[in-house]
């Protein structure tokens, strides 16, 4: 019988590589329809930045290799600036993407600071993109939230009333130590000579001083944070006043509330003059730029915050919440997802636990994303507020929004007809979700988002995509970030729609 036959293999022997990199993968791959999406995204914005800078010098990267790399990056769950590296000296897909190109992971780091505007923005392009190939039908979008982890741990947190006593404790600490200093630099004098003294602050004083500097600096921008926050309510309130106003008929009841409205008006007026004049960092714009809520520390009525108010020293635009019955400093990450193919039309970031107050931003931005009115926006009962309806009605959409927990294993009748004239918002909307549509487009709502939430971040595709934490501090830098994850899922969804020819046979052009 003739000897069993195997075929060469011989790791040292040379050979020739062939004419291009992307004779190593098959035609149909997803670092192909990268670069064919690549040629539809407008960097010019990126592009004008570097031609302000000095000419001479090395040569950068092209900016459209570094988007590409970045991208796909997250397209594929790989965002650490040296896992990216490291991908484009092993990873053939990536070696194609930057041409044999091998950015330094501090450059790709750099690259994504610096332009992380204008990489925001890309969010935009990339879902007109899958609007434009049919993947995005606007029937039913639903609406979710899911808490992030921040670059922070909630340990580095402290409370408005620790912060009192460990400044006081410091204080006394500090004022301990500096007599015992003065003791002993007497009794050396004494003993050496005043000529020997040294003058250096002992290394347990100086480390006291530099913890009192930050928890002052920490109280002081929680205080104007909560003065700026008590303004906004007393604000509120007289802005309410003047309303009712304009709409009693008693002489007597206009008067009585055009005088509460001008002592709100000035008690608002005086708490913001308060605010401006806190000392410590600059604190963020009362609202998101999408006009999401933003969170505010609870206060007296002066604007003193209350004791159990707390602001992180690493993250402080981040808050505690509560995540699977565990508490995290974090985020609440918004997404509106479309159902025909779980694209996300519109994304947010908000420090504010409860997901109402949501609904209206993330609908209003998901239309103007889409420039088109979605048939019904489903969201489940933390978004229920008064407000809802109306900000669906004004975005030209319906708004299917629970407003209470079913208890679990319990079987919703449904209901035909109109509810009573006299009922409440919440009650026609309670009667809307129990019609034979509601019923249906509600059932929905957990086949759409959730999965998509359970992708990005609950970690359903293990390490390759689990994003669990936010790798940057400060609300407007997390926000940016979220903004590439959510373009990352989009891509993915896009080139997964290419290679199957839904998308005009698999091109682009």
């Amino acid at each position: 019988m003739p000897e069993k036959q195997f075929r060469d293999w011989n790791p040292d022997q040379p050979f020739l590589l062939p004419p291009s990199l992307q004779e190593w993968l098959p035609e149909d791959h997803p670092v192909y329809m990268m670069l064919d999406i690549l040629e539809e995204l407008d960097i010019s914005a990126i592009e004008k930045k570097y031609r302000q800078k000095d000419p001479r010098g090395t040569r950068p990267y092209a900016p459209k290799m570094m988007v590409g790399l970045l991208l796909y990056g997250y397209s594929v769950g790989i965002r650490s600036s040296r896992k990216l590296e490291k991908a484009t000296y092993e990873d053939i897909p990536f070696r194609v993407l930057t041409a044999g190109n091998h950015p330094d992971h501090t450059r790709i780091s750099e690259f994504r600071r610096k332009y992380l505007d204008e990489l925001e923005d890309l969010f935009l392009q990339v879902f007109q993109i899958c609007q434009r190939m049919g993947l995005v039908e606007l029937g039913n979008v639903a609406l979710d939230g899911t808490k992030v982890q921040a670059n922070a741990s909630k340990h580095k947190a402290m409370s408005y009333e620790r912060m009192l006593e460990e400044e006081e404790r410091l204080k006394e600490e500090i004022e301990e130590m500096l007599e015992e200093a003065e003791a002993i630099d007497r009794a050396e004098d004494e003993r050496f000579g005043r000529e020997n003294r040294g003058d250096e602050l002992p290394e347990e004083l100086e480390r006291r001083r530099d913890r009192l500097e930050k928890i002052q600096e920490a109280k002081a921008d929680l205080e104007k944070e909560a003065k700026q926050g008590r303004a906004e309510e007393v604000q509120a309130k007289a802005d309410r006043a003047s309303e009712r106003a304009e709409t009693h008929e008693s002489k007597r009841e206009r008067k009585r509330s055009l005088a509460l409205a001008e002592k709100w008006d000035k008690e608002a007026e005086q708490l913001r003059e308060e605010a401006s004049g806190r000392a410590g960092q600059e604190v963020g714009d009362p609202e998101t730029p999408e006009g999401m809520p933003k969170h505010r520390p609870k206060t007296e009525a002066d604007g003193t915050p209350e004791s159990e108010a707390q602001r992180n020293f690493t993250d402080p635009d981040s808050r505690i919440m509560e995540k699977g019955g565990e508490f995290l400093q974090g985020y609440n990450c918004q997404l509106l997802v479309d159902e025909a193919n779980q694209i996300i039309v519109a994304q947010g970031v908000t420090n504010q636990s409860p997901d109402n107050g949501n609904f209206g931003p993330m609908t209003r931005k998901g239309t103007q994303n889409a420039e088109v009115s979605p048939e019904a926006v489903l969201a489940d009962s933390g978004y229920w507020s008064e407000e809802a309806p109306k900000a669906a009605e004004a975005c030209g959409t319906e708004a299917y929004v629970a407003t209470g927990r079913q208890p679990h294993g319990k079987k919703t009748p449904s209901r035909s007809g109109d509810p009573p004239e006299e009922a409440t918002a919440q009650e026609r909307m309670s009667h809307k979700l129990r019609t034979r549509d509601g019923l249906d487009r509600y059932a929905l709502r957990k086949s759409i988002v959730e999965p998509v939430n359970g992708q990005i971040v609950n970690g359903q595709i293990k390490e390759i995509g689990g994003f669990r934490r936010f790798s940057l501090h400060g609300y407007q830098k997390v926000r940016r970030e979220w903004a590439l994850v959510c373009t990352g899922h989009n891509l993915k969804k896009l080139i997964g729609a290419m290679q199957a020819g839904q998308c005009e046979g698999g091109a682009l052009r």
